[in-house]
């Protein structure tokens, strides 16, 4: 008995050696997420607001009684929140708030980048924020004309944020963002 167990454990490291040794293992390649979006056409946001601008037709277009408004995009559960405030003596407050908006998130972003916008032939002025890392809101913009009209705009998804996965969609709602104020024209 002794020399038959001797035997099965001597078998056993035999065959373990033995399967030992060959090519290398080799890793597998990184993979890349391929997301398709549709290539965006833009149509006139219709609604009785003080201001219009072309937004992507994908979308669905949502306006309140306080000159509010938003964006939605259903295939990518997500929505962009668009507040009108009138221009009564208070840019600079407004101007805060809208920067605020966009700093709110700094403790959980990685990088805030500020892209400036001016059209003086539409008297549009503005700035457009990028927050990256998993803040709540990965793109706002404000826009006025300095005298009447104020507007802010955030994106937000409908899910838990984690910035390596949504980024294609954020890069493609920002460009539809972007679109936005180049569009912008005041009523």
């Amino acid at each position: 008995m002794y020399n038959t167990l001797r035997s099965v454990i001597f078998i056993f490291i035999l065959t373990l050696l033995a399967s030992c040794g060959g090519d290398a293992p080799v890793p597998k390649p990184d993979a890349q997420l391929a997301l398709n979006y549709s290539r965006p056409v833009y149509r006139s946001l219709d609604k009785d607001l003080p201001y219009t601008f072309d937004f992507n037709e994908s979308a669905f277009a949502k306006a309140n009684n306080d000159y509010s408004s938003s964006i939605s995009y259903p295939e990518l559960d997500a929505k962009i929140y668009l507040t009108y405030r009138a221009v009564d003596s208070n840019l600079r407050q407004l101007l805060i708030d809208g920067q605020k908006l966009s700093y709110n998130h700094n403790q959980m972003a990685d990088a805030i980048s500020e892209n400036p916008y001016l059209n003086p032939e539409k008297r549009v002025y503005g700035m457009l924020y990028g927050v990256e890392g998993n803040a709540a809101s990965n793109v706002q913009f404000y826009a006025t004309d300095s005298t009447k009209h104020f507007l802010t705009a955030a994106l937000y998804f409908n899910r838990e944020p984690n910035y390596d996965s949504i980024l294609p969609a954020v890069d493609y709602v920002k460009k539809d963002m972007f679109k936005m104020m180049e569009s912008l024209r005041w009523k």
